[in-house]
């Protein structure tokens, strides 16, 4: 009892996938692995602005395909295509593989956990206050279609002597249904207190697989 999962971890296989998608043998594993970590490190200090919800990396022979999930693209794009030919560049120094960079648009910032984190963040960092910022992300997300969200906050909150845990939750966060699709995102923000960690889960619905076939009574498992 009160052992902490990670929501993503816990569904990989089910209904989440891995955010890096390849294969080597054990010589190779480690500096591939080290290399993602790079990668992932550079990217989200330089795209810090672009709204960076999540990064897939794909290994394919001599290729690294590089998946950009963003809320603001035009940021990484740049004028004609340059921010991306500067992007690669700096990611050729980093790998010695060939880099294809592939954008996709989060068309909605307010249902992603890490974004919604990373904003708390930012609000508290620039003072806000931190049950203000919780409120606001809590109602932005239920206007967004999510069904349920919690958001957790520890630390120095409001520069207090003793660090605390405060959280808001509002609708269903069912964290032990496999089936539910529960998005995660964690965020720091740098204050003059010191560190405040934000949690973010929010509950999207449940992923049920052949739900033609459970609605008519077949069991996937058994061969007609």
């Amino acid at each position: 009892m009160g052992q902490k999962v990670h929501p993503i971890g816990f569904r990989l296989g089910i209904n989440k996938d891995w955010k890096s998608v390849w294969f080597f043998g054990k010589k190779e594993y480690r500096e591939k692995l080290m290399e993602d970590l790079k990668i992932r490190d550079f990217l989200k200090k330089r795209l810090k602005q672009a709204g960076l919800s999540n990064i897939q990396i794909e290994r394919m022979g001599s290729k690294v395909r590089i998946i950009l999930n963003t809320s603001r693209p035009g940021i990484v794009i740049g004028k004609k295509g340059a921010e991306i030919e500067n992007l690669k560049k700096e990611l050729r120094k980093l790998t010695d593989n060939d880099v294809i960079i592939v954008i996709r648009e989060v068309k909605k910032p307010e249902i992603d956990a890490q974004l919604v984190a990373e904003n708390v963040a930012m609000q508290i960092e620039r003072r806000v206050a931190f049950r203000r910022a919780m409120k606001k992300a809590v109602l932005q997300a239920l206007k967004g279609g999510a069904q349920g969200i919690k958001i957790a906050c520890s630390g120095r909150l409001a520069g207090a002597e003793m660090a605390r845990t405060e959280w808001y939750i509002k609708g269903r966060v069912p964290l032990q249904t496999l089936r539910a699709d529960i998005d995660y995102g964690f965020a720091e923000a740098q204050t003059t207190y010191g560190i405040i960690g934000v949690k973010v889960w929010i509950f999207k619905g449940e992923i049920v697989e052949n739900k033609d076939k459970i609605a008519a009574g077949v069991d996937s498992d058994v061969n007609a």
